[in-house]
């Protein structure tokens, strides 16, 4: 049972490998992120419409961590079978 975990757990890191971006794609986020967090800011962050947080957090997550939600959720969507 415990060596099932262990493979499991190799497994989600080498899954997790195939959707690490790299520095090109991160300085590619950081402007859009940067520009949406601008807009907000410059709009009100009580005014400006909470959807527009969901693309800037998703964008900045990806800088900080190397991970990129939209490439995950897409892959899944558009996964073959």
């Amino acid at each position: 049972m415990r060596l099932d975990n262990k493979n499991n757990v190799l497994k989600q890191e080498v899954n997790m490998k195939n959707y690490k971006i790299d520095a090109t794609m991160r300085l590619f986020f950081t402007v859009p992120a940067i520009l949406i967090w601008l807009g907000i800011w410059l709009t009100g962050f009580g005014v400006a419409h909470w959807i527009l947080y969901l693309p800037a957090a998703f964008f900045t997550f990806a800088i900080i961590t190397g991970i990129c939600p939209g490439l995950i959720i897409t892959k899944l969507i558009m996964k073959k079978n």
